[in-house]
């Protein structure tokens, strides 16, 4: 029964053609006449058939990737009792070649999930707000190697450690504290500036620019640092700079941007849907956006370099080059021993899959999932949003870089052996 009810065909969604024109009007406007034949070229150059069309029927998918074995492979992993809705998207060779939505927004009196479904992002935010700092840098709003001091932000860190640690090393993780420190605090309620006080009382896992230790709480000191120069709310920054420009019209930033939209997937855990957790929204810039599988498609294209009109290659590198090395993420999923030479940049991190550079990064809160992962050599890539508490997904990206890369298949997915593997691994 649950096989039948995921096998859900695809809907076409009127708004879809919407996003890429509206985000060329955007940019004709932001950027002047001169502008023009420049941002038609780039939208078109992100979709197969000009800049109005979504990949979303099996007709439109073109490309070595054989899309209808991978389309039998999400169908399979949808019958796990850990899913509920999944939005997926794949950019072969540059372009857009698959968009595909399974399983419902909601376990009881849900619809389809589709092109127009709106997904929180989570972790995978730190990927928007380390792009931008590395693009308002190059803009000379402020210098990477700025002390954060320097902006009069609420971080305090063990021995005042905040008065050498720099832009970089905050976007790089390098912060010397224990890893998500103090997350329970945010999630039991306090005010995120006045938890970054507190820290000066947290032990040093290391000292200051030396390791790499995740956070949250401190990471969105960048907020802070963005404001104090710019004189607007990071959200405004984001909206101006990045999501407009870019044409991603449904991306947002809080709450208010997933509860408000037209179609939105809700929190689930083992079937059951959860209340929606607000406490990772009060960090916009390490876990606050949302969007549709199609802007986030949009995201990883400018990623992989195909909007240089918005972030040019500089700014990528800057934001891309791994600064500090990492453990493999993903925990003891086996898709952990397959990623090697991990590191970590400006809010982003990069591989080595099979001898492959990758670069992506993940998401997790209470009740969603996200990744994001694409080889830069052949911009290729694939992104995944979805509603629930299972780490499925993340093991088929492992799937999903053999069929790129014309290697055998393995059976990353393991589902005999991974039904209600929900709560193995937290994302980041």
């Amino acid at each position: 029964m649950k096989a039948g009810r995921r096998r859900l065909t695809w809907l076409a969604v009127g708004m879809a053609p919407l996003v890429l024109l509206l985000g060329a009007m955007v940019l004709t406007h932001i950027m002047g006449p001169h502008a023009k034949a420049s941002a038609s070229r780039a939208s078109a150059s992100l979709t197969p058939r000009g800049p109005l069309h979504l990949p979303t029927q099996p007709s439109d998918w073109r490309g070595a990737i054989d899309y209808r074995a991978l389309d039998r492979r999400l169908d399979a992993m949808m019958t796990d009792r850990s899913m509920e809705g999944l939005a997926v998207a794949v950019v072969e060779n540059g372009r857009l070649s698959f968009v595909r939505g399974y399983g419902r927004t909601a376990a009881q009196h849900g619809q389809p999930v589709n092109a127009g479904t709106v997904f929180r992002w989570a972790s995978l935010s730190k990927t928007v707000s380390g792009t931008l700092s590395a693009r308002l840098a190059a803009d000379g709003v402020f210098s990477l190697s700025d002390p954060v001091e320097a902006f009069h932000t609420s971080l305090r860190l063990p021995g005042d450690a905040q008065r050498s640690l720099t832009v970089e090393q905050l976007l790089s993780q390098r912060t010397g504290l224990p890893k998500n420190a103090y997350d329970d605090r945010l999630e039991d309620g306090q005010d995120p500036s006045v938890i970054r006080a507190a820290l000066a009382a947290v032990p040093e896992a290391c000292a200051p620019g030396t390791c790499h230790s995740y956070q949250n709480i401190a990471y969105d000191t960048i907020t802070e640092v963005i404001r104090a120069r710019t004189g607007e709310a990071y959200d405004q920054t984001v909206q101006k700079r990045l999501f407009e420009p870019l044409g991603m019209t449904t991306a947002s930033i809080g709450a208010a941007g997933l509860i408000g939209a037209p179609a939105w997937a809700k929190p689930h855990r083992n079937g059951k849907t959860l209340t929606l957790s607000e406490a990772y929204y009060r960090l916009p810039s390490a876990a606050g956006v949302n969007s549709t599988i199609a802007d986030l498609a949009l995201w990883m294209q400018a990623q992989m370099g195909l909007r240089p009109d918005v972030l040019p290659a500089p700014v990528l590198d800057a934001a891309q080059h791994a600064r500090v090395a990492t453990a493999s993420p993903y925990g003891r999923l086996p898709i952990a021993r397959a990623l090697t030479h991990a590191g970590y940049g400006l809010g982003i991190r990069s591989f080595t899959y099979k001898g492959h550079r990758l670069i992506g990064h993940s998401g997790g809160v209470s009740g969603y999932r996200s990744t994001m992962m694409f080889d830069p050599a052949t911009k290729t890539g694939i992104v995944m949003l979805w509603n629930s508490d299972a780490n499925l997904p993340f093991r088929f990206q492992a799937e999903f870089f053999d069929s790129a890369y014309g290697l055998p298949f393995t059976d990353w997915l393991d589902l005999k052996n991974a039904p209600g593997e929900t709560r193995a691994v937290l994302a980041d």
